[in-house]
This record gives structure tokens, sequence and C-alpha cells, in this order.
């Protein structure tokens, strides 16, 4: 009995280091879903940033006769900052242009998340691009935090 829980605890506790690194980094908005989004939306358009794509899963649910919280992801970046990325390490391109999520959760809490770059970071193996990837983090963290002040 010993060793099973034994060969758990090292099973449990290696599976942590591989996931040393939070995926994703989440802020808690007092606004709405909309509201939140269309705050980041409108802060990021007005720093020079490109907004590719809006996407509203609960509308897109709801046109199939599904439910789904409110649920908005938004598709935004700058070439200027993802093409030295990609050139670090062309896999990045599955993960750029970068996205929010702004999602209401079971306890109608509403939530900013994105893809942290210190995972991404690790996810592709990225080597020689620490600056960019300290300003991608210090550009998302300014963002997400402009759209959820109060």
């Amino acid at each position: 009995m010993i060793k099973f829980i034994s060969l758990g605890a090292v099973v449990l506790l290696s599976s942590f280091s591989v996931h040393a690194t939070e995926s994703l980094v989440k802020y808690e908005s007092h606004y709405s879903v909309q509201e939140t989004a269309d705050r980041f939306e409108s802060i990021a358009k007005s720093k020079g940033l490109n907004v590719f794509a809006r996407i509203d899963h609960q509308k897109n649910a709801e046109n199939v006769g599904l439910t789904l919280r409110p649920t908005q992801v938004i598709i935004f970046g700058s070439p200027k900052v993802g093409t030295p990325l990609m050139q670090c390490a062309q896999d990045m391109a599955i993960d750029l242009p970068q996205k929010v999520l702004v999602s209401e959760d079971v306890n109608q809490k509403v939530w900013l998340s994105y893809n942290n770059p210190q995972y991404l970071k690790e996810r592709h193996d990225i080597k020689g691009c620490d600056p960019v990837i300290t300003k991608v983090t210090a550009v998302l963290k300014k963002l997400a935090s402009a759209a959820i002040a109060q």
C-alpha cells in the first residue's frame, strides 16, 4: 500500500512541474461581459493595435438553439510584435494574433483572460526573445487592467 501512495505522490508532484507557469492570466471585472469586451476593444484600438475579430460565442450558440453564458473572444495584435516572436519560433503563429476571453462564470462573475506569454514561451521553447515576451506581458497587463478599471 505504501508503494502505491509513494508512486502516486511522485506522479502528482511531477505533473506540477510540467505546469509551473500558469497558462492563463485572469482578471475579475466588475462590468458585464459586453461592457468589459467593449472597453478592451476600444482601449486596444486607441493604442494602435489591430482588432481582427470579435466572436460572441453566446450569440453563436443561440443561433443553433443552444445556451451558453456570456462569452466573447477578441482577436487582436500587431505584426510589429508578433513577427519577431514568430522569427524566434515560427510555431508561435498558432497562438497569434493574441486573444482575450471575456466570460461569465457559474457564479455570474466576469473574467478577462489571456494566454500567459511566459507559458507561450515555454510551450514553443522560445529562445532569444525575452525583450519581446517582456513587452507583450506588460502590454497585456496594461490593457487588461485598463479594461476592468473602475
